[in-house]
């Protein structure tokens, strides 16, 4: 068995209607959550390739609602899709293969979650933004995703990480670890804690009009990072929106923002050296004018309105988790130095500096590709 295989996957194969002999696997991808298998199926003769993943069930507990949501919405895609003249749902949508007793995943005697899906051929995934045209490629994928997905049937999906953008109460979480500060780091962290509680009232701004009505809840990707997009080779145009394990209602804005957070950065996640962090206007360019083409028809005045902010607030949640996380002991973020998650989340706020001292500019842009 290749050495970088962990599991006997020959006992696991037969569970699902891949209709052909497994001829080889090999660990695939860079996520790090799911073990990730590229599966060589032989069938009639013909050279098949799928992906097999064990599911982490510590970080999904409830695996069956999370496949059923991750069913609902690729079935939907897929029949947008069968209806749109020179469309290919193999590629343009995960395809879930399906186990003998017609489930979308299987339970192994060591109780092991598994899935597998068809393997989207001759497109791509990159970690990390290297041109401009690839910013505007992710963007136009997220939002054509969020589009097809605005008539999704059947009712709300499950919530399967219960207030996974509630960034009120990630800001209570924070608090709480600050007046606990059970390691004595808060002294260390003074002026990130200042930065943190003098932006506490735009913590609540989409929370509370989600509530109201003011903004529409929608089906939301919830992970838009580059690699979640596969990039065809022969054009680079995004095909195929990927990792649908946090698909669940939400608001397009924490997608948007997030895709802001992980793209517009200069610098790496953890750079120690501020002086190297910029926000890139350009790139945010390119984001807006992706997502309003194939968004812009379904948005609404409000969500429009609030793009600019939503990177803002995302950027500063997710540095507000470093923080957390630092006062706490480091109990999830796995830190690989001294001072780690303060380090994630300087940067994380340098951003959210840099982006507040250009929100008209920010604006501007929006403004342009408004319909």
């Amino acid at each position: 068995m290749n050495p970088g295989i962990k599991h006997d996957l020959s006992k696991v194969v037969p569970f699902f209607r891949f209709r052909g002999i497994m001829k080889g696997a090999e660990p695939w991808g860079s996520g790090h959550i799911n073990d990730t298998y590229r599966l060589h199926i032989e069938q009639g003769g013909r050279d098949m390739y799928y992906i097999l993943q064990r599911i982490n069930d510590k970080v999904f507990p409830d695996v069956p609602k999370m496949m059923d949501n991750i069913r609902r919405v690729t079935t939907h895609i897929r029949e947008k899709l069968a209806e749109i003249p020179g469309s290919n749902f193999s590629r343009e949508s995960l395809s879930i293969i399906y186990t003998l007793d017609d489930k979308p995943f299987y339970l192994d005697v060591y109780g092991n979650f598994w899935r597998a899906y068809v393997f989207v051929e001759h497109a791509q995934t990159y970690d990390f933004v290297s041109s401009p045209d690839q910013a505007y490629q992710a963007a136009k994928a997220f939002g054509r995703f969020q589009s097809m997905l605005r008539d999704l049937p059947g009712g709300p999906l499950y919530e399967v990480i219960p207030d996974f953008h509630n960034t009120p109460r990630r800001f209570e979480k924070f608090q709480a670890a600050l007046a606990a500060d059970k390691l004595g780091r808060a002294a260390s962290a003074q002026a990130e804690i200042e930065f943190a509680m003098a932006r506490q009232d735009s913590t609540s701004v989409v929370v509370d009009k989600l509530a109201s009505g003011e903004l529409p809840t929608r089906v939301t990707h919830n992970d838009t990072k580059i690699n979640n997009v596969m990039l065809n080779d022969a054009d680079g145009h995004g095909i195929c929106v990927i990792d649908l394990d946090t698909v669940m209602p939400g608001s397009v804005l924490y997608d948007f923002g997030d895709e802001v957070r992980t793209t517009t950065a200069s610098a790496a996640e953890d750079e120690r050296d501020l002086s190297k962090v910029k926000f890139r206007l350009d790139l945010f360019s390119e984001l807006v004018r992706g997502y309003m083409e194939s968004a812009g028809d379904f948005l609404t005045p409000e969500e429009v309105r609030l793009l600019p902010f939503s990177g803002r607030l995302i950027t500063f949640e997710i540095g507000l988790r470093f923080l957390t996380d630092y006062l706490e002991g480091d109990t999830y973020f796995k830190p690989h130095r001294e001072g780690h998650n303060l380090d994630r989340c300087r940067t994380q706020f340098e951003m959210v500096r840099q982006m507040e001292e250009q929100a008209e500019a920010m604006e501007a842009i929006v403004a342009k590709y408004r319909k």
